[in-house]
């Protein structure tokens, strides 16, 4: 499977889902040197409330996000694409430190260099508490 840097613009449905998939897998290892390669070294990110310019910065707040977000799983899907931008639909699931597990769905929406790193990343985020029987993401699914 390729990697997120392997599939570059402009994208095809078939390369727009694979960049998704990609996306999902690296996400899913909860590394945040290995995600943070996806992105340009001045990469702009808007994250609910928190704006970040950056690579070091991506890693950092990454870093804390899966210490915080114990048990991460996410499920990313396609939402709609052009040559060289993605929208994604997904849903993750984690506990807190208290152990409430919570389900956070939102939208993303992607702008990509030709190199296939990703410029700008915008995310909208809801998050819902939930309890452990509800929980239903499964990785690869999407």
């Amino acid at each position: 499977m390729p990697g997120p840097i392997d599939i570059r613009p402009p994208f095809t449905a078939q390369t727009a889902a694979a960049k998704v998939q990609a996306a999902e897998n690296a996400w899913n290892t909860r590394d945040p040197d290995r995600v943070a390669l996806a992105y340009t070294e001045d990469s702009e990110w808007r994250n609910r409330d928190t704006f970040l310019q950056g690579r070091a910065a991506i890693r950092a707040f990454l870093k804390a996000k899966w210490e915080r977000e114990r048990d991460y799983r996410l499920r990313k899907t396609l939402w709609a694409f052009t040559d060289d931008r993605i929208a994604v639909r997904f849903e993750y699931e984690s506990r807190d430190a208290d152990g409430q597990w919570w389900r956070s769905y939102g939208n993303e929406m992607w702008e990509f260099a030709p190199d296939g790193l990703m410029a700008r990343r915008f995310a909208s985020i809801n998050d819902a508490p939930i309890d452990a029987s509800e929980l239903r993401v499964t990785p690869g699914q999407g």
